[in-house]
C-alpha cells in the first residue's frame, strides 16, 4: 500500500517460542491453556484448520483462536457476514448459521451508542465501506465520526480487508465517487448508507439502508462526533428518477427496492430544498479502490497494523484489549483469523502493536485490526456438529450482536 509509511526494523515480539518455523503449525507457546484446548492445527474442513495457544503479553497472558483459511482451496471462500442491512446487528454465529457458512470472525467498529446524542436512534452500521457479493453496500464515515480505538497515522475509514474477484485478499482503500444530477446542476455525493454524513453534503440511503432513522446522518461534525445535530437538514425520495416526497428531518422505515432517499444537511440541504415533486433527479454512485485493479468481491472496514511484513509506525504499545484481526499471507493466498478469548484469565488481551507482531509471527505479511473488546467472537462448526457455535469466550459473557464479519464458507 504506497501510501503508507513502514517502520524500519522488525517490531518487539510478544510471542514465547518453544520452536519457530514461519508459522504456527507445529510450533508451541508457553502458558498453560484452557481446558480442551489441544496443540496442532485442527482440520474443520479441507483448506480450514483451527488452532488455539497461549501468548505471554505485557499485561498477562493472553488466549488465542485462530483460523488458518487456504484460498488456493477451490471449495473453500469468504464473504461477507451481516444481516440483510447496513443499520442493523446480530451475533456472528447468528450470522453464520444464516448464511450457511462454516465459521467467522466478527468485523468493523459500528455506531454502538448515542449517548452523545441524547434521543437519537444509534443506528448499529459500521464504520467503513462493505461489499457484499460484488455489490456496495455502504462508504465511509468521516475520520472523526468513527467509533473504535485512535487510528494509526496514514490511516482513514476508508480502510478496508477485502477479497477480489480473483480470490486473492488484500488491504485497500475504497472511496465514493457518486453524484447527484438535478435541474439545477449535478452535486457531489458525499455519503452512502452511512450512519454520518460530512458537514454540508447530501447522502444516498438506499434499501441496503434498512429501516433505521436516519436522523443520526445529520449528527457531529467531521472532526467531532460529539458535536451537536444539525438543525439545517432536509430530505427528498426518488423513484423512476423523479423526486415523489420531501420532509425537512430525516425520516426512519425500510426503502422500497429502486428508491433512493437523499439526505442533505446545511448546505446539502439547501441544495435539496430547490427540488420540488416532480424534479428530475439521477443518483449514482460506486466505490473506488486505491490500489487493486481487480474488482472486489467482498470487503470490510477496520485498519491496517502490518503492511509488508512491517508494523505501521505509530501503532499503539500501551493499551491492552481482547482483539479481533485478520492477517494475509501467501500474497493473498492464505488468511489468519485471529480472535482473543475473553474469559476472565485472559481478558488484559494484547495492545495493537502486540496485535501486529502476533500476526506476523503467524506468517502474515498484512494484517488489519477490526472491532475488539466485547464483539470479539470467532464461531465455527465443529467437525461432526451441525450448529455453529461461539469458540472463544466473548468477554460480555455472551456473543454481542454486530453488523458485519467475515465468513469462512467451505463445501468439502
Amino acid at each position: 500500500m504506497t501510501h503508507r509509511q513502514r517502520r524500519s526494523g522488525a517490531g518487539r515480539s510478544v510471542l514465547t517460542f518453544l520452536a519457530v518455523l514461519g508459522t504456527l503449525a507445529g510450533a508451541a507457546l508457553v502458558g498453560a491453556a484452557p481446558a480442551g484446548a489441544a496443540p496442532g492445527w485442527t482440520r474443520l474442513a479441507t483448506g480450514v484448520q483451527y488452532e488455539q495457544f497461549d501468548i505471554s503479553a505485557a499485561a498477562g497472558p493472553a488466549h488465542a483462536h485462530v483460523l488458518r483459511v487456504d484460498l488456493n482451496e477451490p471449495r473453500v471462500r469468504v464473504e461477507l457476514l451481516y444481516p440483510g442491512a447496513v443499520a442493523a446487528r446480530a451475533t456472528v454465529s447468528g450470522l453464520a448459521t444464516a448464511q450457511g457458512a462454516l465459521a467467522g470472525v466478527n468485523g468493523d467498529f459500528f455506531n454502538i451508542s448515542e449517548t452523545q446524542h441524547p434521543g437519537v436512534e444509534a443506528t448499529g452500521a459500521s464504520v467503513g465501506p462493505a461489499i457484499a457479493q460484488g455489490r456496495a453496500l455502504k462508504a465511509a464515515v468521516p475520520n472523526g465520526q468513527r467509533f473504535g480505538p485512535a487510528l494509526p497515522p496514514g490511516t482513514s475509514t476508508k480502510d478496508v480487508f477485502g477479497v477480489g474477484t480473483d480470490r486473492r485478499a488484500r488491504l485497500d482503500d475504497l472511496a465514493l465517487d457518486g453524484s447527484v444530477r438535478t435541474p439545477e446542476g449535478q452535486l457531489p455525493l458525499g455519503g452512502l448508507n452511512q450512519y454520518a454524513l460530512p458537514v454540508g453534503s447530501v447522502g444516498a440511503f438506499t434499501s441496503d439502508w434498512g429501516s433505521a432513522s436516519r436522523v443520526r446522518a445529520t449528527c457531529g461534525t467531521d472532526t467531532d462526533r460529539a458535536a451537536p445535530c444539525s438543525t439545517d437538514t432536509y430530505e427528498v425520495t426518488v423513484r423512476n428518477g423523479q423526486v415523489v416526497a420531501a420532509a425537512d428531518s430525516p425520516g426512519s422505515g425500510p426503502i422500497a427496492e429502486g428508491t433512493t432517499v437523499l439526505v442533505g444537511r446545511e448546505a446539502g440541504a439547501q441544495h435539496l430544498r430547490k427540488l420540488s415533486v416532480g424534479s428530475a433527479v439521477t443518483v449514482q454512485h460506486r466505490l473506488v479502490a486505491a490500489s487493486a485493479g481487480i474488482a472486489y468481491r467482498f470487503a470490510l472496514g477496520g485498519y491496517p497494523v502490518l503492511n509488508g511484513g512491517h508494523p505501521l509506525p505509530g501503532l499503539d504499545d500501551t493499551t491492552s484489549a481482547v482483539r479481533t484481526a485478520v492477517g494475509i499471507a501467501d500474497k493473498g493466498r492464505r488468511l489468519y483469523l485471529l480472535a482473543l478469548d475473553g474469559a476472565a484469565g485472559y481478558r488484559s488481551g494484547l495492545t495493537i502493536a502486540e496485535v501486529a507482531d502476533t500476526m506476523r509471527t503467524l506468517g502474515s505479511v498484512d494484517a488489519f485490526s477490526l472491532d475488539g473488546g466485547g464483539s470479539t467472537t470467532m464461531a465455527a462448526r465443529k467437525p461432526g456438529g451441525t450448529t455453529v457455535t461461539a469458540l472463544n469466550h466473548p468477554s460480555g459473557g455472551a456473543e454481542r450482536p454486530v453488523p458485519n464479519g467475515i465468513g469462512v464458507f467451505a463445501t468439502g
